[in-house]
């Protein structure tokens, strides 16, 4: 006996029942995200100029998924920037006025978060016709205070009509921005096992900086189970005519590593390679031949390739003028 087809009613049950879980499963799977992050911690806000303030809070955990930060005045956002930022400068300010600044962090689905807690500051006075620039800072000193922490002092400077802030930086980018009346500062969000090199320059209420003060390099130790430290240290560079001198100590990673990653004006330029029989185990030295003109300035850092293949943790950063 021949089985019938089954039913146009049966079939469009059917059509239904899986249409339905379809579109439930769909569903489901796209609940928006309506989590704000938390509101930015450690905003602090320094007057740098009669018309300028430097803005500044701690950088948000990964786990947070912070995309970017609205900075307010008052009640009105002045800068909107990408999450690795974690400063700004406000400038065109009125000199003798009072500012009260929040910061809001903001994530991919567009949740923001609280304002943090308000930075007030207020202005200095502006001095007409300044171009005085105070003088450096004498004398700089860091330590590592932690594996992702240093704190930076120094001495105060001197300006004709009065320093109203010390601007701290790294490698040439200023990355902190003090008091008038501070000589040293905390400094966080640091890597470890890494050398930075920290200057420090004066700056008075017409904005006129200083030149640097002496530079001083930190290493961050290693982190809990990072190991041995892997940069090269006491990193030095010398011009001569129409040529470059390094020298540094080889970092104790277990074998003596036989390769070095120059890099010039932040740019891989060269790898260094030591032959056989001629592997650096302390002082190592390595001498270039430059053909640049006089005057070019140069900074430069290197890096040790580590015995798994991996590229270690940067030198101090060294900066030099090329001479004929």
């Amino acid at each position: 006996m021949r089985r019938s087809a089954p039913t146009l009613a049966l079939r469009l049950a059917v059509a239904g029942i899986t249409g339905l879980t379809a579109v439930t499963g769909l569903t489901a799977c796209a609940a928006p995200d309506t989590e704000p992050p938390p509101a930015p911690a450690g905003l602090t806000a320094q007057a740098g100029s009669a018309t300028s303030v430097h803005v500044m809070w701690n950088a948000a955990a990964d786990r947070d998924g912070v995309t970017g930060y609205q900075v307010f005045q008052a009640d009105r956002m002045v800068r909107e920037l990408p999450a690795e930022k974690t400063m700004v400068d406000i400038t065109g300010l009125a000199p003798q006025t009072g500012y009260a600044f929040t910061v809001r962090a903001e994530d991919a689905a567009g949740n923001l978060s609280e304002p943090g807690p308000v930075a007030r500051v207020t202005t200095p006075a502006a001095k007409a016709e300044d171009r005085t620039a105070p003088t450096s800072p004498a004398t700089t000193t860091a330590r590592a205070t932690g594996p992702r922490s240093a704190r930076v002092s120094w001495t105060a400077a001197t300006d004709d009509t009065g320093v109203t802030a010390y601007d701290v930086y790294q490698g040439g980018v200023r990355i902190h921005t003090a008091g008038p009346g501070e000589s040293a500062t905390a400094l966080d969000n640091l890597r470890p096992d890494t050398v930075y090199t920290f200057t420090v320059r004066a700056r008075d209420g017409a904005d006129n900086s200083s030149p640097d003060g002496p530079a001083v390099d930190v290493t961050t130790p290693p982190a809990s189970g990072d190991g041995p430290g892997t940069a090269p240290a006491d990193f030095a560079a010398t011009a001569a005519p129409g040529a470059v001198t390094l020298t540094w100590t080889a970092p104790d990673t277990g074998d003596p590593a036989t390769e070095y990653e120059l890099y010039v004006n932040g740019v891989p330029t060269t790898v260094i390679q030591f032959g056989a029989g001629a592997v650096p185990t302390g002082r190592a030295e390595h001498r270039l031949t430059v053909a640049e003109p006089t005057g070019t300035p140069w900074a430069v850092k290197l890096r040790a390739r580590l015995p798994d293949g991996n590229w270690g943790s940067f030198s101090a950063e060294r900066r030099i003028t090329l001479v004929a």
